[in-house]
C-alpha cells in the first residue's frame, strides 16, 4: 500500500457524511498509514473529538488560537508535517473557502499554508453540487492542482437523489494510495506555473486511455484572416478534466482557445483540421474517443502567402475545399478503432433529427447533440443542454453548467465501456 508508513492530515468538514470519516481513519490505519485530524466546528456537530481521537490515536485539532495546540504543534507545522492533506467531507462551504483562499479557522489556514498535495471528497445536496457557484469553485480547485474523488450518485440524507454523496471510505483510501504512489508531484500549467497535482491512477477509468478533441479549428485565408467558428472549447476541456478525475490517461487535442490546459491531461495544441486529424491519429490507440471539437467543414483551397488587399474591383473569390472528416475517419477504422467513439452535433434546428442522421453517416456509437442557435448562449457560454442520441434511444440532459454536463457524460461513457451498449 502506498499509504503505508505515510502521514495523512484529515480535515473533517461539517456534513452528515462526517460519520464516514471515522471509517476512513480505520481504512487508512489498516493500510499502514498514520492519521492526524483537524475537526471543524461544524464537523464537531456530527462526530466528536473523542471518537476521532480514539480511532486516530492522536490529538484532534480544532482551534486556531489554542495556546496549548499552537505550543505543541503550530498550524504551519501541522499543515506541512503530513505527506498528504485530505478533506472529507469537503462541504460546499469548505470548497468555496479553499477556492477563494480564505483562512479564518484552523482547517482553512492549514489548507492555505500547506505545501503538500490535497485531495478532497465533496459531499453535499445535489442542488448545491450542481449550483454554478460550486461548479466554479470546483474548476478553480482543479486548476490549482487539487485532486478530487467523487461525489457518488445516490439517495441523500435529505431524501433527494443525485450526485453529491461522499465517496465511500475505500474509494477515498484508494485515491490516497494513488496520490502517494511514487511519481512526479508537479505538473506545469499555463505560463510556467507549477501546481501540485496527484497522479490519477484510481477510479472507474483507471487503466483506460481517453482521447478528446476540443475548441474550433482555424483555417487560414492569408497571414491575417481565417475561417473559424465561435466554439470556446469549454465543453471539450471539461470532458477531458472529468475523464482524468476518474482515473483515465487523457490526451486532449485542442484548437485555439483562451483556456488553460486541464491539469493531469496531456494537451496537444493545433490550429487546422488537418493538424487535428494528424494529432488524433498520433494519439491512438484509445479506449474512448470523444470528438467535441467544432471542426471547420471547409478550408481555402489556396492560402495566400500575402495579405489580400482591398481594391475598387470586386472582392476576391475564395475557393473552398472540404476538410477531412475526423469523426468518420476514426469511427470507420478497421483496426485500432476505439471501443467507444462519440461525436458531437451542434445544430440550430431539427436537432435530434439531424443528430440521428449524423450518427448513421459517421458510423460512431453515440452523438451528443445540442442547440447552438442564436439566443441559447451555448457557444462560448458556461452552460449547455444536450441530447444523447444512440441507435435505439434519445436521452436528454437539462441545461446545466458545462462541467456538470461533462461529469454526467463521462460517467455514462464509463458505464458503456464497462458494461457495454446496454448501459
Amino acid at each position: 500500500m502506498s499509504v503505508a508508513g505515510k502521514r495523512v492530515l484529515l480535515v473533517i468538514g461539517g456534513g452528515i457524511a462526517a460519520y464516514k470519516s471515522l471509517e476512513l481513519i480505520r481504512e487508512i490505519s489498516r493500510r499502514g498509514g498514520a492519521v492526524r485530524c483537524i475537526l471543524t466546528k461544524a464537523g464537531a456537530e456530527f462526530v466528536t473529538p473523542l471518537s476521532v481521537g480514539s480511532l486516530s490515536g492522536d490529538t484532534v485539532y480544532s482551534d486556531l488560537f489554542s495556546l496549548t495546540d499552537e505550543a505543541a504543534m503550530g498550524h504551519i507545522e501541522l499543515s506541512r508535517s503530513a505527506d498528504l492533506v485530505v478533506v472529507a467531507p469537503a462541504t460546499a462551504d469548505l470548497m468555496a473557502k479553499m477556492a477563494q483562499g480564505l483562512a479564518n479557522d484552523l482547517a482553512t489556514t492549514a489548507l492555505l499554508a500547506t505545501d503538500k498535495r490535497i485531495l478532497i471528497a465533496p459531499a453535499m445536496n445535489v442542488r448545491m453540487w450542481e449550483h454554478p457557484a460550486t461548479r466554479r469553485n470546483l474548476a478553480t480547485l482543479r486548476t490549482d492542482g487539487v485532486s478530487v474523488v467523487g461525489p457518488d450518485e445516490g439517495e441523500m440524507a435529505c431524501g433527494e437523489f443525485g450526485f453529491g454523496r461522499m465517496a465511500e471510505p475505500k474509494s477515498i483510501a484508494d485515491a490516497i494510495d494513488a496520490l502517494l504512489a511514487p511519481g512526479p508531484a508537479l505538473l506545469a500549467l499555463g505560463n510556467n506555473t507549477a501546481t501540485r497535482q496527484g497522479i490519477a491512477s484510481v477510479g472507474p477509468l483507471a487503466g483506460k486511455s481517453v482521447l478528446v478533441t476540443s475548441g474550433p479549428t482555424l483555417e487560414p485565408i492569408d497571414p491575417v484572416r481565417f475561417l473559424s467558428n465561435r466554439s470556446s472549447g469549454k465543453q471539450g476541456h471539461a470532458l477531458a478534466a472529468s475523464a482524468a478525475q476518474l482515473g483515465a490517461s487523457v490526451t486532449l487535442v485542442s484548437g485555439p482557445v483562451a483556456l488553460p490546459d486541464p491539469p493531469g491531461v496531456t494537451t496537444i495544441h493545433v490550429e487546422t483540421a488537418q493538424e487535428m486529424l494528424a494529432a488524433v491519429e498520433t494519439a491512438l490507440p484509445a479506449d474512448l474517443a470523444i470528438f467535441c471539437a467544432a471542426v471547420a467543414d471547409w478550408r481555402v483551397a489556396g492560402e495566400s502567402s500575402q495579405k489580400l488587399k482591398k481594391s475598387a474591383a470586386a472582392p476576391p473569390t475564395l475557393s473552398l475545399v472540404q476538410n477531412p472528416d475526423i469523426l468518420a475517419t476514426i469511427a470507420g477504422l478497421k483496426a485500432g478503432r476505439p471501443q467507444l467513439v462519440v461525436g458531437f452535433a451542434a445544430e440550430t434546428e431539427n436537432v435530434i433529427e439531424y443528430a440521428r442522421g449524423k450518427l448513421r453517416r459517421k458510423g460512431c456509437d453515440l452523438i451528443i447533440a445540442n442547440d447552438v442557435g442564436s439566443g441559447t448562449g451555448v457557444m462560448g457560454g458556461d452552460e449547455n443542454a444536450v441530447h444523447i442520441v444512440s441507435p435505439g434511444s434519445v436521452v436528454s440532459l437539462p441545461r446545466l453548467p458545462k462541467t456538470e454536463i461533462a461529469d454526467r457524460l463521462i460517467r455514462l461513457f464509463t458505464d458503456r465501456l464497462v458494461k457495454g451498449p446496454s448501459a
